[in-house]
């Protein structure tokens, strides 16, 4: 496919379509028109396309509410060094403390996710990590059996290999495979908010991304013996 500068067409090409039970298909075809066969997802994935000027912009409560109404996947890349959100819990005060959390199973993101998982949908995340672990990430690794109680996939993937494999540093989910939420951040590393993106042909790199990760990541128990070893 070729776009025509200064122009809205496109010029479409492919092998000639010659099968005459398919060409008795055919409508509205002029004379000095060739039909030609192009995959179907050519004019999604490669069509040019003018970007939104003007993103659609969810709060932080709008956006949990999307995790109430997806279907069949929900998928996280964590990027970040630290998250507010985790620092503001019981949890978190009881792992600073040396403690073993104490995980509530009946909160509402618990509630949520395990009837999601039970129902059959799909949720997972890749979780980067540095090498040392921030104490948020240590966190994290611990939280992974609070997540996998409730059904997630949950892997990890040290800051170094994403790099190699050309993660971008970004923080995003990906709800049903065709809508994106940006997670957008403060100053004090708290969300303010999910950029959406349901343009096809964007929503397809962040799936290509997610495959990726997935690839390279480790299941995070397997992740966590790695470190106990490398210590």
């Amino acid at each position: 496919m070729h776009e025509i500068v200064g122009t809205n067409d496109v010029v479409v090409h492919g092998p000639r379509l010659t099968d005459p039970t398919a060409l008795a298909q055919l409508q509205h075809i002029d004379d000095d028109e060739i039909p030609v066969v192009v995959p179907r997802n050519t004019l999604i994935d490669f069509g040019p396309k003018e970007r939104d000027e003007s993103p659609r912009v969810l709060p932080p409560e709008e956006f949990s509410r999307m995790f109430e109404n997806f279907r069949h996947s929900a998928w996280h890349l964590e990027m970040r060094t630290r998250y507010a959100v985790d620092e503001a819990t019981d949890t978190y005060a009881q792992f600073v403390r040396g403690e073993t959390p104490t995980w509530d199973m009946d909160s509402p993101w618990a509630r949520t996710i395990s009837a999601k998982t039970r129902d059959g949908a799909a949720v997972g995340r890749v979780r980067i990590v540095d090498d040392p672990p921030t104490e948020g990430q240590r966190y994290l690794l611990v939280h992974a059996e609070h997540n996998d109680a409730l059904g997630e996939d949950v892997r990890n993937m040290w800051r170094a290999d994403a790099q190699r494999v050309n993660l971008p540093d970004e923080d995003f989910w990906i709800f049903d495979s065709h809508i994106v939420a940006l997670c957008l951040w403060g100053g004090d590393d708290d969300l303010v908010g999910a950029e959406l993106i349901s343009e096809p042909a964007r929503v397809n790199q962040y799936n290509r991304l997610r495959d990726i990760a997935l690839h390279y990541a480790t299941p995070y128990r397997e992740f966590v013996a790695q470190m106990s070893a490398k210590e």
